[in-house]
């Protein structure tokens, strides 16, 4: 089994190395993640500058881009052959609710996936990272049932873990995505010369968190486990806008 191995955090992170170390024991591995952070990048490409690739002292492949752009370079230019898998992680923080808009870690996950491949994201709850192991371990078990159990082909699954130790892990739920509540995190400062300057803070509290959610059964420490489709055609209202639209005039 091959596996293209990426993240947002870094080539350098720890969670990706954590996840490394495991995935070597069940599959050949080919590293493609950012030089630097670039959490929140989401799907963007980088089109207007060329993208640098370099080989670390470990052999990863470290690139100048966004985590969409080493799928590309990974499926496309660095492997020989065409992955089996994306693994996409371990993040060092959640992706919980409408986190999957903004997340690199996601959207590598995502671009495997519109690439043709089978593709999961993982993250790890919490500020500290003390756990990374146990989502590993996550990573592990859930490859073993999709190898039996497929996704459909415009699916990826979002994981998100708790950092307990794994004997504290309460077990998996199916989720949805629940929804942070949009309160102003805009911080406004000055940089040294006393022009404004303004800073993201920090992710907002959940607004939607009820039971089903992401949000719910994470703080239960439960792995929260979401599909999310790869296309975001809303199917069900597409017969009602051809409804009040068939009388649209220009």
């Amino acid at each position: 089994m091959r596996i293209l191995v990426s993240n947002d955090d870094g080539y350098f992170a720890e969670g990706i190395n954590c996840l490394i170390d495991a995935l070597s024991t069940i599959a050949e591995l080919t590293v493609v993640a950012p030089d630097r952070n670039r959490s929140g990048a989401s799907n963007s490409l980088t089109l207007d500058n060329p993208i640098r690739v370099s080989r670390t002292e470990k052999g990863y492949y470290s690139v100048s881009g966004t985590p969409t752009d080493c799928i590309h370079l990974g499926t496309h230019h660095i492997m020989d052959e065409t992955p089996d898998m994306v693994v996409a992680g371990i993040n060092h923080g959640a992706n919980l609710g409408d986190d999957v808009l903004y997340s690199g870690t996601v959207a590598a996950a995502m671009e495997g996936r519109a690439l043709g491949m089978p593709s999961i994201a993982v993250s790890l709850h919490g500020l500290e990272g003390n756990h990374f192991s146990t989502a590993a371990h996550v990573v592990i078990k859930l490859i073993e049932r999709l190898k039996t159990n497929p996704l459909p082909p415009d699916e990826i699954l979002n994981i998100n873990v708790p950092d307990v130790p794994l004997e504290d892990v309460a077990g998996i739920k199916i989720t949805r995505c629940g929804k942070r509540h949009r309160h102003n995190t805009i911080v406004p400062s000055k940089d040294p010369k006393g022009r404004e300057v303004f800073w993201l803070g920090p992710p907002a509290h959940g607004d939607d968190v009820s039971e089903g959610t992401d949000f719910y059964w994470i703080e239960k420490n439960y792995v929260a486990v979401t599909p999310l489709h790869v296309d975001l055609t809303a199917h069900p209202s597409i017969p009602i806008i051809e409804d009040w639209a068939r009388d649209f005039k220009l």
